[in-house]
């Protein structure tokens, strides 16, 4: 692929409502985690989910973010992206106080963005005024949030941005396979620049059914990510966009540039039989990253931090590490930032390609699980690890 620039970043997680506070989090890891889980989820009720532990965007102020109008009918997950895209758009800066600066105007930008639950919590609102109350009662307003899309449909319209607008739906690596939707739109001069990333919410109906999955670390149970000791994951929320354009654009516009999008690559491998529907394969994660590397046209030694998408769920993290450690050994640098939010799905891979912005533009890789901190960062690789098979990789490098 031919280098993509990142010019912006904007970012809403349970450890910071900005994306200075999240880079800030990560320069002091634990302390960060203990924030994210001291306040029980407003979305968990205690008295049904005693043994709960989740991360929530606590504090989040939709009027005093975006103003006290306009947003009564949104629901949490078009909120988080909306905040996220507009301080992307003024990081990049393209927008300052609502209004477009320069050359890039509504026409030129569009969306890349990725959920993979974001209307979860819509649905069941509204089927349960159907159930419990009746038909009649359902809020029209509302209704256009059960659509999987609407989120960042809403984001075009408050942010007007009237170029291409694209929702990936694939679970966890979602907001990387964003990156080649927009390479593909920016090859055919669709757009100008595009909002590149996604994100999810915490919600009741998704915590039951991880729940019910037995995938949750619960109570007192142990939650690492990335050890094979760890019970199951936490879960999160989290919303993240980069700001991606043409290189020669960014250059044109004297935009600063934050770090380069190099290569992308993405595998599959089927369950080993027809009984299995939940996968994890290291031999897709290592032959992700591969092709991620060869269409970065860069060996595997070049490579100075994976940022790796290990949440807790032991089987998936062990084969996520032994296709890593497949491709670079057991030297480089790995960190997983869903040991701070925890599991956020589509918004953890988006954030896990803005914590490796930060590790490009000089912060120490954290938190780290294993390898060694490279003297400087100059390519990290960002992984998504999916549940029925699915790995994307992408290659992001320094400015």
């Amino acid at each position: 692929m031919k280098p993509l620039a990142i010019t912006g970043v904007g970012s809403v997680s349970p450890v910071a409502l900005d994306w200075e506070g999240f880079v800030a989090a990560l320069a002091a890891p634990e302390a960060a985690r203990a924030r994210a889980f001291a306040t029980p989820a407003s979305a968990l009720p205690l008295d049904k989910h005693p043994a709960a532990r989740a991360a929530e965007v606590h504090g989040f102020d939709a009027n005093a973010l975006l103003g006290d109008k306009g947003h009564r009918n949104f629901d949490r997950l078009t909120k988080l992206l909306i905040v996220a895209a507009r301080r992307a758009l003024e990081s990049a800066g393209v927008k300052k106080d609502g209004a477009f600066l320069g050359a890039l105007g509504p026409d030129a930008i569009g969306i890349c963005s990725s959920t993979a639950y974001g209307s979860l919590d819509s649905i069941t609102e509204l089927n349960m005024v159907a159930e419990l109350e009746d038909p009649r009662y359902i809020n029209p307003a509302r209704f256009p949030n059960t659509v999987i899309n609407a989120a960042a449909g809403y984001v075009s319209i408050w942010e007007d941005l009237r170029a291409p607008n694209v929702t990936i739906v694939d679970g966890n690596c979602g907001a990387l396979d964003a990156v080649l939707t927009c390479e593909t739109h920016l090859a055919h001069r669709r757009a100008d620049a595009f909002l590149v990333g996604g994100g999810d919410v915490l919600s009741e109906p998704l915590y039951v059914a991880f729940q019910k999955l037995g995938a949750l670390a619960e109570g007192e149970q142990v939650w690492a990510p990335g050890s094979p000791e760890s019970t199951g994951l936490h879960l999160g929320e989290a919303a993240a966009y980069l700001f991606v354009e043409r290189l020669r654009g960014a250059e044109a516009r004297g935009a600063k540039v934050r770090a380069m999008i190099a290569g992308y690559g993405t595998a599959f491998e089927p369950p080993t039989h027809e009984g299995l529907l939940l996968n994890a394969s290291p031999v897709a994660v290592t032959r992700a990253i591969r092709l991620a590397l060869d269409d970065a046209g860069l060996a595997a030694s070049e490579v100075d931090v994976v940022c790796a998408s290990c949440s807790g769920l032991s089987r998936y993290d062990v084969a996520e590490l032994y296709g890593i450690e497949q491709v670079f050994g057991t030297e480089v640098a790995v960190t997983v930032p869903k040991a701070l939010c925890g599991e956020a799905f589509s918004g953890s891979s988006a954030l896990g390609m803005a914590a490796g912005v930060a590790y490009l533009e000089g912060l120490a890789p954290s938190p780290l699980l294993c390898g060694q901190l490279p003297s400087e960062t100059k390519v990290v690789v960002v992984t998504a690890v999916g549940y029925y098979g699915n790995v994307s990789a992408v290659v992001l490098r320094r400015g």
